[in-house]
């Protein structure tokens, strides 16, 4: 009998590998003998780096890049195992976490420093990207990414281009000749779960501006600059961006990716799934155990869960789905793949006390689970 398990991390409690141990401990305490195979998920966001990690192997490499306000931090990538592939969180370098509230200005932000990442891990080698760009304090259409990897953005007297969106508003000629040659054997896949245009209404600046700080009258100016970004883009290399689903997430980066390093746009969970090899250990599996920290209406749009649990359906396959805190509408993935979804609160208890015993709680609901699922199988005469 083997068991698939394939949860995402408890955000800010356990990461994927823990849950993924806790519910393998809980099955054995039923099945001493079962075969399991532990798959840590992801969607993209934070923890994707981690578990990726977990899942495949590899190591967690540290170094101090730019900031997103220009001052100096000591970010990690992900080296994996295989030597070419790196993975990176461009919150790391870029994030909005960073940033004390007081000091965030996303008209002088940068993403400068995820540029350094990337540039560090073609030192080392890497040639395979998997780039995740959730949570980022920056507005500035991935620029000083750009810059970092050898990119020429010049004013209208031929002068480099200061950091930050507002600065775009300037931007004359872009010069791709000196961009790093190393990116032209490279291939970049972008976690992005968000499909907002460049620039407009349901542009970086206007949907995601105000919470990295930015008033009316600066949303309208990076707005513009961006915007201007494009112009220049389409003008200078022959590419419209503008409009281009996920151009905009991140403050933009989602377009300069796409723009300089010819990234393909994916689901964050469905680059997580393929890195994995998901699918190969769900082929000759009786039982899948997904989950995450908040299972609620919103896990059923395309949420990590539900992405495990649509790959498992194409087998036939019973899904499982454990999570820290049911929410509202929860049932809604049932329509998904999901086929029951447990709480880990054994009864009235407080979410310090739940975060406090997550494993234990984990252990212990999967052991139940798997006792319903072996009561299941013998009333059908399996």
């Amino acid at each position: 009998m083997k068991v698939v398990i394939a949860p995402q991390g408890f955000k800010g409690n356990l990461t994927a590998l823990q849950v993924s141990r806790a519910i393998d401990s809980g099955v054995r305490r039923v099945i001493p003998d079962v075969v399991t195979a532990l798959v840590p998920m992801a969607d993209g966001g934070e923890g994707t780096m981690q578990a990726l990690v977990d899942a495949i192997g590899g190591e967690m490499m540290p170094v101090e890049v730019t900031d997103p306000m220009g001052g100096r931090v000591i970010a990690h990538w992900g080296f994996l195992s295989d030597g070419v592939t790196a993975v990176i969180e461009m919150a790391a370098a870029s994030g909005l976490s960073l940033v004390p509230l007081q000091e965030r200005n996303p008209l002088l932000a940068t993403t400068y420093g995820t540029g350094e990442l990337i540039r560090y891990a073609l030192g080392k080698g890497c040639r395979k990207f998997i780039i995740g760009i959730g949570g980022s304090a920056t507005n500035d259409g991935g620029a000083g990414m750009a810059q970092a990897l050898g990119v020429n953005l010049l004013d209208a007297k031929g002068r480099p281009m200061a950091w930050g969106g507002v600065a775009l508003a300037d931007l004359d000629k872009i010069d791709i000749t000196t961009i790093d040659p190393r990116l032209a054997d490279c291939d970049v896949l972008l976690a992005c779960d968000v499909t907002n245009p460049l620039c407009g209404p349901q542009g970086a600046s206007c949907v995601y501006g105000p919470q990295k700080g930015a008033s009316a009258e600066m949303v309208a100016q990076l707005d513009a600059a961006l915007a201007h970004y494009a112009e220049v883009i389409k003008m200078d290399l022959n590419i419209d961006i503008r409009d281009v689903p996920g151009a905009g997430a991140a403050g933009g980066l989602g377009a300069g990716l796409i723009v300089f390093l010819k990234a393909k746009v994916l689901p964050g969970v469905d680059i997580v799934i393929q890195a994995t090899g998901l699918v190969e250990h769900l082929k000759d599996a009786v039982l899948v155990f997904t989950g995450e920290g908040r299972i609620d209406n919103q896990t059923a749009c395309g949420k990590t869960p539900v992405g495990v649990a649509r790959r498992a359906k194409a087998f036939g396959l019973p899904v499982i789905a454990i999570a820290g805190e049911i929410g509202s509408g929860y049932q809604a993935v049932y329509e998904q793949g999901i086929d029951t979804v447990f709480s880990i609160a054994p009864g009235p208890i407080s979410f310090s006390q739940s975060t406090e015993m997550a494993e234990k709680l984990i252990t212990d609901v999967a052991e139940r689970a798997i006792r319903l699922f072996i009561c299941g199988r013998q009333g059908r005469g399996h």
